[in-house]
């Protein structure tokens, strides 16, 4: 099953076992039975620490559990953990078998402190670069605590199931049979969840937090340099973000990062905070920004409020909020989004199989999608609002050789229409002739741009007619101590590199500000 490179560094990270994993399987007669035989096959011939048993009586099949001998532990693969999930199988090996994760001290005590009990199913794809951080947190979380369970279930294997459930995005989590989140969530989102207590908690911690020399709001990669840059002059540098990564993680492939021929969104995001973790930096996740308040004089602190209350303070602030999918803003699309209407073509796109499918926008990522698609469902409509496509010319080559897809340019999506429960087509408008026509279909895929992160500035600061931060060349807002970077801002290109390269300029800016800074004075007491 394995090729001898996979087998090669199963074998050295199964070195860090500390005490026997057990595989139990339950298997079929089935094509895939057979792969996952010789699969858990090949695990337990990369270390002696593994054993495995082939009587399992779980309903999934091919299904296995990851156990250890005596011990009630709840942590199993419903279908083949290759491709994204290889690592997912990994990690739940080394945790099961006793390896510490790479999780904050603190963060352990909470998991093992929940009580109750927490049966939880995670339905992935194979080509989702969202799906492991789910699967590899709520792994964590059952290898720690007796009392959590997770099945990860390929939904692509099985297909009925996920008609029956209705699942149309992934990755779906259902938690005792009932649904609990969709989409990417990291262990503290699932916690925060979970832990009801737990935001007041952090609250009160960010409240106790003395001011910082350059706050950073936002974690993606202007956020992660500009932080990088800060910290690197010895000053006290905070970074507060919703999601270390930001629009990186939604990211599949990254082929343009100047000498990286080829990188995935998470594997960047996670490189891009482990990086800034080595520096004494205090990162703040799961931390929404509402409010800018600028300092009351010249040289006082900027207050930046957040979500649940609490604030935070600093000298100079870097916004590095950066931007989200732009959505199509007609009736039903907020209706059925994760029910039909989607926004990652590589994560949600295999379970479309055979099935008729919308790409709406003709740029460079929505005739990726369609090229994509093309060869997962029966059939892609490419819905243009322009006149012509806009995407690169070898795309739109490749784009009309594909006999499955139809191009309409000149479309106005006007509406999105379901059964209650899923999508079944969509309205467009002709805007040659002003005629309304309808396409009978089971998803739509929207690839229209992105909208920047930035509605909780409106009145703080100077935004752009598109809502994007107004910088100068030093990435200075209108208001003293106050800069940003990356996508959130009129910079021209959003690129990756740009950004980065935008953070690093307001962290030295931010720099040079503070050392320029003319020290207020204390109010004396009477």
């Amino acid at each position: 099953m394995l090729d001898q490179g996979l087998k090669t560094q199963l074998a050295a990270y199964l070195q860090n076992l500390r005490q026997p994993i057990e595989l139990v399987a339950s298997l079929d007669d089935s094509a895939k039975s057979a792969e996952m035989k010789d699969l858990i096959a090949d695990i337990a011939a990369a270390s002696d620490k593994v054993s495995v048993r082939l009587d399992g009586a779980d309903a999934r099949r091919p299904s296995f559990a990851i156990t250890r001998p005596g011990e009630d532990v709840g942590v199993r693969f419903a279908g083949l953990p290759m491709g994204h999930e290889f690592t997912s199988l990994v990690l739940a090996l080394l945790h099961v078998g006793g390896h510490p994760p790479r999780v904050e001290p603190e963060v352990i005590e909470q998991i093992k402190a929940l009580d109750g009990d927490y049966a939880f199913e995670t339905y992935f794809s194979l080509s989702c670069q969202n799906c492991p951080d789910v699967v590899q947190a709520l792994n964590t979380m059952a290898a720690l605590n007796p009392k959590i369970r997770h099945v990860a279930i390929d939904g692509a294997l099985f297909q009925a199931e996920v008609e029956a459930r209705k699942v149309m995005a992934v990755p779906t989590v259902l938690l005792n049979g009932q649904p609990f989140a969709q989409g990417r969530m990291g262990l503290e989102e699932i916690l925060a969840k979970l832990d009801t207590g737990a935001a007041a908690r952090e609250a009160e911690k960010i409240k106790a937090k003395e001011a910082f020399d350059v706050l950073v709001v936002g974690g993606g990669p202007a956020g992660a340099a500009a932080a990088i840059y800060a910290a690197r002059k010895g000053i006290r540098t905070g970074v507060a973000a919703e999601r270390f990564g930001g629009q990186v993680l939604d990211t599949m492939a990254i082929e343009n990062f100047i000498s990286v021929p080829h990188t995935e969104g998470p594997k960047l995001a996670a490189a891009l905070e482990q990086h800034v973790k080595d520096y004494e930096v205090d990162v703040m996740n799961l931390q929404s920004a509402v409010r800018l308040v600028p300092a009351a004089q010249p040289g006082g602190l900027v207050e930046v409020e957040l979500e649940h209350g609490a604030s935070l303070k600093a000298k100079t602030v870097i916004l590095a909020t950066g931007a989200r999918w732009r959505q199509m803003g007609v009736p039903g699309e907020e209706e059925y989004r994760n029910k039909g209407v989607a926004y990652c073509p590589h994560c949600d796109g295999p379970l479309f199989k055979g099935k008729r499918v919308a790409v709406i926008g003709g740029g460079n990522s929505g005739v990726e999608a369609a090229i994509d698609l093309a060869g997962i469902v029966s059939h892609v409509t490419l819905i243009e609002f322009d006149g012509q496509l806009r995407a690169d010319a070898v795309l739109q080559r490749k784009l009309a050789s594909l006999p499955n897809v139809t191009v309409l340019t000149s479309a106005q999506t006007t509406a999105v229409h379901g059964d209650g429960e899923k999508v079944t087509g969509l309205s467009y408008k002709d805007r040659k002739t002003e005629e309304l026509h309808r396409v009978e279909l089971e998803g739509i895929f929207v690839q229209i741009g992105l909208v920047p992160n930035t509605e909780w500035l409106k009145g703080a600061l100077a935004l752009s007619p598109r809502g994007e931060i107004e910088i100068d060349a030093r990435g200075a807002t209108s208001v003293p101590g106050v800069f940003a970077a990356g996508d959130a801002t009129t910079v021209p290109y959003k690129q990756i590199v740009i950004a980065m390269g935008a953070g690093a300029t307001a962290a030295l800016s931010a720099f040079d500000y503070l050392i320029r800074m003319a020290p207020v004075e204390e109010p004396v007491a009477a």
